[in-house]
C-alpha cells in the first residue's frame, strides 16, 4: 500500500489548510499592494478599497484563475523526476505552501510589502534543490525569474516618472488646471481601461480557455477602454469647480477629477491581480489534490476543481479584511506622499509593466513593480519627496524573502518526510 493511498485524506486536508493560510497571506500582503496606491492617495477609503478588492479579487480568482499556471506547478521543479516517489512532490508542495505562508505572515505583521511570487518560488526551489537534488531544479527558469525582479521596478519607475511629468506639464502647469484636467483626464481614463484590459486578456484569461491572439486582445482592449472612458466622462461631468481660500490654483479640484480615475484603476488592478496571484496559493494545492486523487500519477496539466478556486478567493478576501491595512499604509503613504494624480501615475505604470512582461512571458512580481512605480513618482517630485528609510527596509525584506522561503521549506520538507516516511 503506497504512502499516498494510506495518508491521502490527511494530505488533502493539510493542503487545504495550508492553501487557505497562503491565500490569507496573499490577501494580507499582495492585495494590499494593489490597493495601497488608491488608498494612500485618498481617492478611496480603506473600507471602499476592501469592498472593491473583495468583489474584484474574487471575480478574478474565480473567472480567470481556472487552469493553474504551469510555472508554479511544473516549471520550476521537473515533475518527471518524481514518478517513482510521488509522495515527495506532495511533501514538497505542502512545505512550499506552509513556508511561503509563514513568511508572508511575518512580513504582513511588520507591514513589509514582499512578493508572494518570490516567496513561493523560493520555497519550491528550496525543497527541489535540497530534497530532490540540484539537477531537479530548472535553473535557467529561476535565472530568468530573478532577472525580472531588477527589470520590473526599474521599468515601472521610469514609466511612472514620465507619466507624472506629463500630468505636471499638461495639467498642473497650464493656465487653467481644472479645465486642462477635464480635457486630458478622459485620455488617461482610456489608457487605464485599455492597459488593464490588455493585462487581463494577455496574462489572465489564457487559463479560462479564452485564448485570444495578441491582435484580438488589442481590439477588445480598445473597445473596453472606450467604454470606460465614456463612464469616466459622465462621472466627471458631475464635478463642479469649488473655490477654496487656501487653494489659489484650483489644484484640489484637479485632484477630485483624478479621484474618479483612481476608482477605475483600483477595480481593474484588483481583478488582474486576483486572476494571477491566486495561482501562487492554489497551484501547489491543486498539485497535491491531483496526485492524491490519481493515486500517485503526476499530471502537470490537471484542471483545478472549482471549490479550490473558491477556497483561494475566500482566503484572499479574509486576509485583506483581517490584516491588509498594515501593508496598505506602507505602500500608500510610507514611501512618498500620494495624491490621486500621483497614485494614478504609479498604478498605471505598474499595470503597463505587467502587460509588457506578460507579452514577453517574464514572470514578474506585482509588488516590486508597484513599489518601483511609486518610487518613480516620488523621484519626479525630487529626492526630498522620498522616505529613504522606508525604502531601505522594503529592499531588505525583498532580499530576505527568497532565502527565508527556501530555508523554511527545506525544514518542513524533511519534517513531513520524517512523519510520513
Amino acid at each position: 500500500m503506497s504512502i499516498i493511498a494510506q495518508h491521502g485524506e490527511i494530505f488533502i486536508i493539510l493542503a487545504c489548510l495550508f492553501g487557505f493560510f497562503m491565500a490569507w497571506g496573499v490577501g494580507a500582503n499582495d492585495v494590499a499592494n494593489a490597493m495601497g496606491t488608491s488608498v494612500g492617495s485618498k481617492a478611496i477609503t480603506i473600507k471602499q478599497a476592501i469592498i472593491i478588492a473583495v468583489i474584484f479579487e474574487f471575480l478574478g480568482a474565480w473567472l480567470a484563475g481556472g487552469e493553474v499556471t504551469a510555472t508554479i506547478r511544473g516549471g520550476i521543479v521537473d515533475p518527471a523526476l518524481l514518478e517513482a516517489n510521488p509522495q515527495l512532490l506532495v511533501y514538497g508542495m505542502l512545505s512550499a505552501l506552509l513556508a511561503a505562508a509563514i513568511w508572508l505572515l511575518v512580513a504582513s505583521a511588520k507591514g513589509w510589502p514582499v512578493s508572494t511570487t518570490h516567496s513561493i518560488v523560493g520555497a519550491i526551489v528550496g525543497f527541489g534543490a535540497v530534497g530532490l537534488g540540484m539537477e531537479a531544479v530548472a535553473w535557467n527558469r529561476v535565472g530568468t525569474i530573478a532577472s525580472s525582479w531588477v527589470v520590473s521596478p526599474l521599468l515601472a519607475g521610469t514609466i511612472a516618472f514620465v507619466l507624472f511629468k506629463s500630468v505636471q506639464h499638461l495639467i498642473f502647469e497650464s493656465h487653467d488646471p481644472f479645465a486642462a484636467a477635464k480635457r486630458y483626464v478622459p485620455v488617461y481614463t482610456f489608457l487605464v481601461g485599455f492597459i488593464v484590459a490588455m493585462v487581463t486578456l494577455t496574462k489572465g484569461l489564457t487559463h479560462v480557455g479564452l485564448d485570444l491572439s495578441f491582435g484580438q486582445s488589442f481590439l477588445f482592449s480598445l473597445l473596453i477602454g472606450t467604454v470606460i472612458m465614456g463612464t469616466g466622462i459622465s462621472l466627471q461631468r458631475r464635478i463642479k469647480y469649488e473655490r477654496r481660500a487656501d487653494d489659489h490654483f484650483g489644484f484640489s479640484n484637479v485632484e477630485r477629477v483624478f479621484g474618479v480615475l483612481m476608482i477605475f484603476t483600483a477595480c481593474a488592478m484588483a481583478f488582474a491581480h486576483g486572476s494571477n496571484d491566486v495561482a501562487n496559493a492554489v497551484g501547489p494545492l491543486a498539485a497535491v489534490i491531483s496526485v492524491v486523487r490519481s493515486d500517485g500519477v503526476i499530471d502537470s496539466a490537471a484542471l483545478v476543481p472549482w471549490w479550490v478556486l473558491m477556497l483561494g478567493g475566500g482566503g484572499i478576501v479574509f486576509g485583506l479584511v483581517t490584516y491588509g491595512h498594515k501593508v496598505i499604509a506602507t505602500v500608500g503613504t510610507g514611501i512618498t506622499e500620494l495624491t490621486p494624480s500621483r497614485g494614478f501615475a504609479a498604478t498605471l505604470a505598474a499595470a503597463t509593466t505587467v502587460v509588457l512582461a506578460s507579452g514577453t512571458g517574464l514572470p514578474i512580481s506585482t509588488t516590486h513593480t508597484l513599489v518601483g512605480a511609486v518610487l518613480g513618482v516620488g523621484l519626479a517630485r525630487g529626492m526630498a519627496a522620498l522616505n529613504l528609510s522606508v525604502i531601505g527596509t522594503i529592499v531588505m525584506s525583498w532580499l530576505i524573502t527568497l532565502p527565508a522561503g527556501a530555508g523554511l521549506s527545506i525544514l518542513f520538507f524533511f519534517t513531513f518526510k520524517g512523519i510520513f516516511g
